[in-house]
């Protein structure tokens, strides 16, 4: 069995964990909350292609996405920052769900399952 190696951790959780070849994230949530949700989701979307990175994986080896929204009115302008971001012919099989989100000011959470390579 392999060791599971977790990054950026704080007392409840941490960003990334890494397992058998998978890396997993937790929900991605933007910092800067004063965005429309396009800024808040390129922020996300630059966070997850970090992370990513720093475990030697990229978008074009995402396994899995969840997207929580709390109003399904941002969802064209959410579809619209993720179709500019994904890599072509490299789309995740993904989930959009309307969700109460823990801060009222996010506008999306993202989560994200990826192949390592």
């Amino acid at each position: 069995m392999s060791d599971i190696k977790r990054m950026h951790m704080a007392a409840r959780y941490s960003d990334t964990a890494v397992h058998n070849g998978v890396v997993y994230l937790a929900g991605q949530v933007p910092t800067d909350t004063s965005q429309d949700m396009a800024g808040q989701a390129r922020e996300v979307l630059e966070t997850i292609d970090r992370l990513l990175n720093e475990v030697g994986s990229d978008k074009s080896r995402i396994l899995m996405t969840q997207i929580f929204l709390p109003d399904l009115k941002d969802y064209d302008v959410m579809n619209a920052v993720w179709d500019s971001w994904v890599v072509a012919g490299h789309a995740p099989p993904r989930a959009t769900i309307q969700a109460k989100l823990a801060n009222p000011d996010w506008k999306i959470e993202v989560v994200v399952t990826a192949a390592v390579r």
